[in-house]
């Protein structure tokens, strides 16, 4: 794969720089810059209805992230989490296409998509009839791609900058939370939360490609689905993915 060049850097660099002294309008049209430079618009596989904008090459893009975040501070760009918003993970899948297939279930309600990543799910949330979609993340290139995302398919959705974990159970009526148990360290700090939720009658939905922090024995299956995904990410080209209910 190929590394970024010292010139694509400091431009980049640059870039940054002009944004910054613009302010916060400067800083969200470099994100949308950097978004649309670095994506394709495309529907993911299980949902033909949405498009959103995906990563033209999966390490590429994984790569460049990486780098700029390795790099010493004031070496570069600003750091980058890695870019989980440029992907349509398999549990985000299985959950939009649930709420599609099933809009009963979201239908004039309040809804929170947790760790949104592309806001895929708020998106199908809001197509299906919610009555309010709001779509959290701690990445700022997340709440760009949610934006643009949530534009090109003509939704409202409000994407918030926010670290949740630490405080009180959201004030909606449903909970969406697509492929989140995936570290162990991650999955401690959530499920307690979760749980806050559940106990001040949140319901919560779960989409999940079987991964090892899943809390399987509070947790009842939905539906299942076989949801195509980028074997240079999942080291497999199918994942078998269900949506779960927490107790």
């Amino acid at each position: 794969m190929t590394r970024t060049s010292a010139a694509g850097q400091a431009g980049r660099a640059e870039q940054a720089g002009r944004a910054e002294q613009a302010g916060p309008a400067g800083r969200v049209a470099a994100e949308s810059a950097f978004i649309r430079a670095n994506t394709t618009l495309a529907a993911p596989p299980l949902l033909p209805e949405i498009r959103i904008y995906r990563a033209r090459d999966a390490i590429e893009l994984w790569e460049r992230t990486e780098q700029q975040a390795d790099a010493p501070d004031g070496a570069g760009p600003p750091r980058l989490p890695p870019p989980f918003w440029a992907f349509p993970w398999a549990g985000g899948q299985a959950l939009a296409r649930y709420l599609l297939d099933h809009p009963g279930r979201v239908r004039g309600r309040t809804v929170l998509d947790f760790a949104a990543g592309s806001g895929l799910v708020a998106i199908a949330a809001a197509q299906a009839g919610a009555a309010a979609v709001r779509a959290v993340e701690t990445d700022p290139l997340a709440i760009a791609a949610i934006q643009l995302n949530a534009a090109v398919n003509r939704v409202r959705v409000d994407a918030a900058l926010a670290d949740l974990l630490d405080g009180p159970a959201p004030a909606v009526d449903l909970l969406l939370a697509g492929d989140v148990f995936y570290e162990r360290a991650f999955a401690e700090r959530l499920l307690p939360w979760l749980a806050r939720a559940r106990a001040a009658g949140v319901e919560v939905l779960v989409g999940d490609p079987g991964r090892a922090y899943l809390p399987r024995d509070r947790c009842t299956e939905l539906a299942a689905y076989e949801v195509p995904v980028p074997r240079a990410l999942e080291d497999a080209d199918v994942k078998h993915t269900t949506v779960w209910q927490l107790r």
